[in-house]
């Protein structure tokens, strides 16, 4: 099964960084957000992806371009311009990186994707968000309940300390605890091909004229997952990641 990933957003909340470079390759742990997404996917055993490309793509095609070599010892005969590698292990990862527009939204950049997804089901989330979501264990409940597309349904981390009461005194106190402020779209979905008859063009945004209207068929399934969840919307959201990662507490680190 192919796993799609969006990743070509104009990323304006997080401006600080993404003036200079797209959103999926701000990095965590001297590694892009893309990179972490992908490994949680591979550690499943989805190992091909198709990289949605728009706002600043060419940083994503460089870093793949040059992400084997650099990752390695080699030698370079200069009269020739053989490549002679020594040593490193990679990772056995098909990658299809494709333009889908600058200014395409969700629903359109799909869509212009359809031959590389063809006629089978397929994986899609976007490239701002990490979790410790059981991948398998989605793609059987996918198949389980034979609707169209299933859809992660996350609690996000409560920006403040949540108190739980007994009469008057503070019974429990929980720092940021990961409880609801309501469920809402965590990304990580699995949807049939059929899914993509419900996009009209460029302009369509996946999230709303699409996904409503399989909601009213009875053909939109929640996966709810309670456990870790976070997406990476802000520069304190960054700072939030990169803080986990540093001291070996990352949850979504499952490879």
């Amino acid at each position: 099964m192919k796993v799609v990933i969006l990743a070509g957003g104009l990323g304006t909340r997080l401006s600080e960084e993404t003036t200079v470079k797209p959103k999926p390759m701000v990095e965590i742990g001297g590694q892009p957000m893309l990179w972490h997404i992908m490994n949680i996917y591979a550690a499943a055993g989805f190992k091909e992806f198709i990289v949605a490309l728009g706002y600043k793509g060419e940083f994503i095609k460089n870093f793949f371009l040059n992400y084997y070599y650099l990752r390695k010892d080699f030698t370079i005969s200069l009269d020739n311009g053989r490549v002679d590698v020594h040593n490193g292990t990679h990772e056995d990862w098909k990658i299809h990186l494709v333009d889908t527009g600058e200014a395409t939204d969700t629903g359109g950049r799909l869509k212009r994707l359809s031959k590389w997804i063809g006629d089978e089901p397929f994986m899609m989330t976007y490239g701002d968000g990490v979790s410790n979501i059981d991948v398998a264990n989605l793609v059987k409940f996918h198949r389980s309940h034979g609707k169209l597309a299933t859809i992660t349904a996350v609690r996000p981390p409560s920006r403040f300390g949540g108190l739980r009461f007994e009469g008057d005194l503070v019974a429990e106190f929980m720092e940021k605890p990961q409880i609801g402020e309501g469920w809402i779209n965590g990304g990580f979905f699995v949807l049939e091909p059929q899914v993509l008859d419900f996009i009209r063009g460029d302009d369509t945004i996946f999230e709303r004229d699409p996904l409503e209207k399989l909601a009213q068929m009875e053909q939109l399934v929640a996966y709810r997952h309670d456990n870790f969840w976070q997406c990476m919307d802000t520069l304190r959201d960054v700072r939030l990641l990169e803080s986990l990662w540093q001291e070996g507490k990352a949850p979504w680190k499952v490879w």
